[in-house]
This record gives C-alpha cells, sequence and structure tokens, in this order.
C-alpha cells in the first residue's frame, strides 16, 4: 500500500523588539526555531533619564529581519504571526501619524521608552493618592508605567503632544495594530502597565484621581476599549501593506501580542521537563519562577488565586498564562548594569584587545580569566572584600524604591584586568542577590517556589546562571531553545492560526537543555 504524503511543515513567525534590536525567527509547529535575524535599532537620550525611540525605525527593522528569516521557503507554509515588545509609550495623532515626545519637537522619536524615568514627580503624586488601583502594582506604581508618563506629556508637552494625540499605544500593541490596522490591545499589555483589570476594566475614579480624566470622557478610545487576551487572532489578519513589507502573505493570522518579558515566561514556564531528573518534574507549574534577563530582568510566578506581594507588581488575571495570576519581580538593569560597569573600567581596553585577539566575547574572557585567577577557591570567593548594590537606576523590586542609587564598596587603588574581572563578578552575584531578594518577599506573601527557569541574552552567560543557581540555592533549567522570548512571540502566532486551541498546549512543546 503506498504511503500518504507526508503532512506539509507549518511555519510561525515570532518578531522580537527589545531595548536594542529587533529579531525575528521561523518556528516549525513542534518549536523548533529554523531560522534567525537580528537588526540593531536607534535610542536617543537627549538629556539624563529620557530614553526615546521610533516607531518608524523600529517597523522598518521588523520588516528587514521578517524578510529575512522566511528567505528560501514556501511562505503558503506560514501560518500565523505574533509580535512581542518592550513596554514603551507610542504616541501618535488621529491620522496614526508619530508626535513628538520631546521639548525639541522631532516627531520622529514618537516613543517614551520603558527605562525612561523622566515622570518622577508625577509617579510621586499618583502614589501619594493612595488608590486602591495600586494594590495590583505592589502598592507603589512604577516611574515605569505609562500612567505617569501619560501624566507628564500633558503637563509638559500640552501643545505639541497631548492635545494633538489621537492614540497611545503600548509598543506590542503598535506593532499589531501596524499589521493588521486593528487598534485592540492585548490584555497582557493593558493589566500589566496600564492599571486595566480583565474582571472589571478600566477604573475611572482613578484617572479623574490622577488628573487624566480626559480618557474616561473619550470612553478610553486613545488607550484601548477594546481588549484581547495575548494569542487571539486580530481582524482580517495581515493587511496587504504590511505583507508586502514584511514579506509576508496577505491574510494569514495575527495574534494580539505580549510584552518581551511576558513572551520569554510564556516561552519557559511551561517547559516539558520530563526524563531530566529534575525534581521540578512532579511539582506545579506554579513551583517555577521564570527569569528573563536581558538589558532588564523580570521574574514571572504564576498562582491559581490572587497573591499580593509588597513591591511586587501585580496579581495580574490572565495577563502572561491564561487562567493563572501573575506577580512580576524585576530589576531595571542588569545586562545594561554588567556593560556600565565593565566599559567603564581603566581596563576595558585591553580587555577588549585581548577577548579580540581570543576571538571571543569580552564575556567569555572575563569568565575564563576568573577561573585562571581563581585558584583551588570556588570562584565566587573571589570577591570577599568587594561588594556591589546594583541600584543605579533605582529598585523596581521589592523595595519599589527608585531614588535608590548603586554603590560599590571595598576599592583599591589597582585597576588591572583581576580587578575588572572581580568587580564584574561582584556585580553579577548583586543582581544574583536582588533575585534572592524578589523571590524571598514572593514567597513571604505565600508563592512557594522551588526552581529557576532562566532564558534571555544573559542566560547564555554560564556565570551568571551559576551565580544564580548558587546564590539562591534552587536549580536552574535551561531551555533546549536558547531563544525562548522569540519561541514565545511564535506560540502567538501559532495560537492566532487555530493551528492549536490554546496558548498552554502549544507550550508545553518546549524542551529542557
Amino acid at each position: 500500500m503506498a504511503g500518504r504524503d507526508p503532512e506539509p511543515a507549518r511555519y510561525y513567525v515570532g518578531v522580537d523588539v527589545g531595548t536594542g534590536s529587533v529579531r525575528a525567527a521561523l518556528v516549525d509547529q513542534r518549536g523548533i526555531l529554523l531560522a534567525f535575524a537580528d537588526q540593531p535599532i536607534n535610542q536617543w537620550e537627549p538629556q539624563f533619564n529620557h530614553h526615546e525611540q521610533s516607531s518608524e525605525d523600529i517597523w522598518a527593522a521588523c520588516c528587514v529581519v521578517t524578510k529575512k528569516v522566511v528567505q528560501g521557503i514556501d511562505l503558503n507554509q506560514v501560518r500565523g504571526l505574533g509580535f512581542d515588545a518592550t513596554c514603551s509609550l507610542v504616541v501618535l495623532d488621529k491620522h496614526f501619524r508619530p508626535l513628538p515626545v520631546n521639548h525639541e519637537g522631532d516627531s520622529r522619536r514618537n516613543i517614551i521608552m520603558w527605562l525612561d524615568h523622566r515622570a518622577v514627580s508625577q509617579v510621586h503624586r499618583i502614589n501619594e493618592t493612595k488608590h486602591s488601583a495600586l494594590q495590583y502594582v505592589g502598592g507603589v506604581m512604577s516611574v515605569e508605567m505609562q500612567a505617569p508618563k501619560l501624566l507628564w506629556l500633558k503637563e509638559n508637552l500640552r501643545e505639541t503632544c497631548w492635545d494633538q494625540a489621537g492614540h497611545f499605544f503600548d509598543l506590542p500593541d503598535f506593532l499589531s495594530w501596524k499589521a493588521t490596522g486593528v487598534t485592540a490591545r492585548s490584555l497582557c499589555s493593558l493589566v500589566c502597565k496600564w492599571t486595566y483589570s480583565a474582571e472589571k476594566g478600566w477604573d475611572d475614579s482613578f484617572w479623574k484621581m490622577i488628573g487624566l480624566e480626559d480618557f474616561v470622557a473619550d470612553n478610553y478610545g486613545k488607550i484601548g476599549n477594546q481588549v484581547l487576551p495575548p494569542g487571539a487572532p486580530l481582524g482580517n489578519g495581515l493587511t496587504p501593506e504590511a505583507a508586502k513589507d514584511l514579506g509576508l502573505p496577505a491574510g494569514i493570522a495575527v495574534a494580539a501580542s505580549l510584552i518581551d518579558a511576558h513572551a520569554g515566561g510564556l516561552g519557559v514556564i511551561g517547559t516539558d521537563v520530563r526524563g531530566h531528573g529534575l525534581a521540578c518534574e512532579g511539582q506545579p507549574v506554579t513551583s517555577r519562577l521564570a527569569v528573563i534577563c536581558g538589558t532588564s530582568s523580570c521574574h514571572m510566578g504564576i498562582s491559581r488565586d490572587p497573591i499580593f506581594v509588597p513591591g511586587v507588581w501585580g496579581p495580574y488575571f490572565s495577563a502572561m498564562v491564561p487562567g493563572f495570576w501573575l506577580n512580576e519581580g524585576g530589576q531595571s538593569v542588569t545586562g545594561k548594569l554588567i556593560d556600565h560597569v565593565v566599559q567603564g573600567h581603566a581596563a576595558f581596553p585591553e580587555l577588549q584587545a585581548k577577548a579580540a585577539a581570543r576571538c571571543q566575547s569580552v564575556y567569555a574572557y572575563l569568565n575564563s580569566h576568573l577561573d585562571l585567577i581563581k585558584k583551588a577557591q570556588p570562584v565566587g570567593f573571589l570577591t570577599v572584600d568587594l561588594h556591589v548594590w546594583p541600584d543605579f537606576h533605582g529598585n523596581r523590586s521589592p523595595l519599589a524604591d527608585l531614588t535608590l542609587k548603586g554603590m560599590v564598596t571595598g576599592l583599591k587603588l589597582s585597576q588591572d584586568l583581576d580587578d575588572l574581572a572581580i568587580l564584574y563578578l561582584a556585580t553579577v552575584q548583586a543582581i544574583a542577590l536582588g533575585t534572592r531578594l524578589i523571590i524571598e518577599a514572593m514567597e513571604a506573601a505565600g508563592h512557594s517556589i522551588s526552581t529557576l527557569f532562566l532564558c534571555g541574552g544573559l542566560s547564555k552567560n554560564p556565570l551568571f546562571v551559576q551565580m544564580h543557581a548558587d546564590v539562591t540555592g534552587m536549580p536552574v533549567v535551561l531551555s533546549q531553545e536558547v531563544e525562548s522570548v522569540l519561541v514565545g512571540a511564535a506560540i502567538l502566532g501559532a495560537c492566532a492560526s487555530g493551528d492549536f486551541t490554546s496558548v498552554q498546549k502549544r507550550t508545553r512543546h518546549q524542551e529542557v537543555k
């Protein structure tokens, strides 16, 4: 009997907009990444703590990487497209044209980035209201959320921006609008960064109390009054115009989006751990903490019932995994802090030269240099006299204090390569200790966490991973697929296509390294 022809492969495209680059991946129905591309994006810092980007620049980068990853395949086999991005604020006018978020009036720079800390006085006033909505952000709103930034725009750029604005998007929602023409927002973005409630919707009293009653008056049209769960299909799929831009077929399914960290959390938290002898094999998914570590780090824990953790964002219902409550701890700068400390050291030029001579990254070189100088003792003991307090950009969790500053104690007069390596180690340890502090706060409030699941750029650094295991005393699990954030974005596309009935069914295909 003749065998049936094998079923043609089904492909999904995931697009991830990080802080410094846009990345795309082509993923098959087994969750295996087949092609990858990345493209840097511009950032502007016109003054201290003001960080801006361009939505047109970001969309152009999305088009470059998407075209690259689908080269050479049958485009008819591409079934869905999913986006994730940083939770930056995109401002457009009533005709969807960019508006300036800066005093210079440069409308190209129409995004206030997630790490922007300009709205200090605004967030202070919001927190002074003690409004009940603040219960769901750990009791204290962060300057990195959207409400203080919106209030800053109203108070500082009234004529050039605020009065002309027609749409305020979280960046992930901007991307799904650009692809489909649908202005519906993702539940993930609105719940996590905009104070929306999955159960009750918008709270009129909150916006009135903080001085943004404008949104209530127009029934939240500018910030979103149609809300969809992540992975839900949007409109009629990819518009012909966007299809041409991206090099994809018109009409393919486009999913409601996720914030980048949440895409990473989705990509790893449901990982299939069977057959690896891991203690977490027989434990519930609620015992896992997903740590998404790149420019910053986010610590994602889920629970069946809401858990209120002081200084930790949430609980957010269905914001990452449908049907579960999410708590989100975080450190505002981790990868960015390591870069800052290493690149600012007097021995950095020597490090660069030696790493280049070995065709290594500076961090691979530093890791091997630490092994060289540790002698018989474990590497962690090299920092017995050197300590870093890592809050160079304030503390997001669990202290929730944006005024905190960084500190290094134990410095000597020498500034050679050994000193740089040990300072780098102390910085990595400080970040790991910050993670432990977040876990302790979550456990004190009712979480029961036993295993860390790491993903993101820093999870590719063995020292970073080992220090998190050492400092927390917990096993660390890494996915076989290192690009968990991109797989998370592709899962959304797979869900939107109808090939998988739920986000959960798709996440179980991930395997352990």
